[in-house]
């Protein structure tokens, strides 16, 4: 029988570089409408069911939104940190000349949101919610400079991708110190004692990827009790994995390509899914110009947009860096914009900044609202720069 379907453009799309990041739109949108419908209480109410197994001695039994929360983004995090890794050993971040600008910018574009976010609530409840501003989103980020295609220079998108690598380092530290819960010391010696193991497979040459993934699990499950966030143990694991002198494709790689699709595909979508389900009401609108809301989005859009330029600027008229190949000083501050796509670590932190349920609604929305202005802006700004050079 002849082959009706045509797959021909569909494996296109899911290769292309912005492929993950129209389908985590899609879900954001998906998200919304049905958190807004009368399918509302169902849709919530799935991800409330409380799955998995425990005993006296093992407690694995969470909602669906933990699992995706603690559980598969866990996942996502082991994939952040085998980047941040690769980019350490052999990448835009390998050598101190290479790394300056990027790691300089990704400093200015988190101190100067949540300055800006501090200086807005500081004598207001929500003043623990200042590390939400300060992340960029990679996957939408990279999706809207590689819509530009030729538009920009091609330089400037291995900065935005080293950038925004070292933002999300930046963002598992501030996770990792402070907003982790009390601490439990004895699970944390047991992480560690496993940790030490990797750390050992490693320098006698063990190649077997399942040698660290498996002994990870149980890093993982000891994390998630000790107190500290359990994401934090898939960079942990990330941070072991051997790599090779030569173009051999090491494990680390190998790891990554296996995971890159299983994550920009179906897990962070299904977080956006289980975490953008927002119910619009008029306390929520009227949050966008309360101090928690002016502090994302002005944070996101106006922190990241100068604290990326102006340390950029410092660090190449100091001579500490160059620019990237062929973009000038307009191209910075349109890159700058799209830094404030702060979606998927920003709404991560905003869950675990409050209690309340109502500044986590208002805090997620101000990210959909900040990320939207500074994906669009930086789109425009730098389409039109194209324009006036054609």
């Amino acid at each position: 029988m002849a082959n009706l379907i045509n797959l021909t453009v569909f494996k296109r799309f899911l290769s292309s570089n912005y492929a993950g990041g129209i389908l985590l739109f899609s879900c954001v949108i998906i998200s919304l409408i049905i958190a807004n419908s009368p399918f509302a209480e169902g849709f919530n109410q799935f991800f409330q069911q409380v799955i998995g197994y425990e005993s006296e001695s093992i407690q694995l039994k969470y909602s669906v939104k933990l699992w995706i929360d603690d559980g598969l983004m866990a996942i996502f995090f082991l994939l952040v940190g085998l980047e941040i890794k690769r980019e350490l050993v052999e990448g835009e971040l390998s050598s101190p000349k290479k790394a300056a600008l990027p790691i300089v910018a990704a400093i200015g574009g988190a101190l100067v949101p949540a300055g800006i976010y501090i200086a807005l609530n500081i004598s207001e409840p929500t003043h623990h919610g200042w590390g939400i501003p300060m992340a960029t989103d990679i996957a939408f980020a990279l999706a809207i400079i590689t819509l530009l295609g030729k538009k920009v220079p091609a330089s400037l998108k291995i900065f935005l991708a080293a950038l925004a690598i070292v933002d999300d380092l930046l963002a598992i530290l501030v996770i990792a110190i402070f907003y982790s819960s009390d601490m439990h010391l004895t699970y944390l010696m047991y992480a560690g004692g496993i940790m030490l193991l990797l750390i050992a497979f490693n320098r006698f040459g063990v190649k077997n990827i399942w040698a660290y993934l498996i002994p990870g699990v149980f890093i993982w499950y000891f994390v998630h009790h000790s107190g500290i966030h359990a994401t934090i143990a898939g960079v942990l694991v990330a941070m072991t994995l051997p790599t090779t002198p030569d173009a051999t494709e090491s494990p680390l790689e190998k790891l990554e390509h296996a995971l890159v699709n299983p994550v920009n595909f179906f897990i962070i979508p299904l977080f956006a899914l289980a975490n953008t389900n927002i119910t619009l009401h008029e306390e929520m609108i009227s949050g966008l110009t309360s101090p928690l809301g002016l502090g994302i989005i002005l944070g996101l859009f106006l922190g990241k947009t100068i604290g990326i330029f102006l340390t950029s600027y410092i660090c190449v008229k100091t001579k500490l860096a160059n620019l990237p190949e062929e973009a000038g000083w307009k191209h910075m501050i349109g890159v700058g914009m799209l830094g404030g796509i702060g979606f998927t670590m920003s709404i991560f932190i905003s869950m675990l900044s409050f209690k309340d349920p109502l500044f986590i609604e208002e805090a997620k929305f101000a990210v959909l609202i900040g990320s939207l202005i500074s994906g669009l802006c930086g789109y425009f700004f730098l389409s039109s720069l194209a324009k006036k050079a054609a």
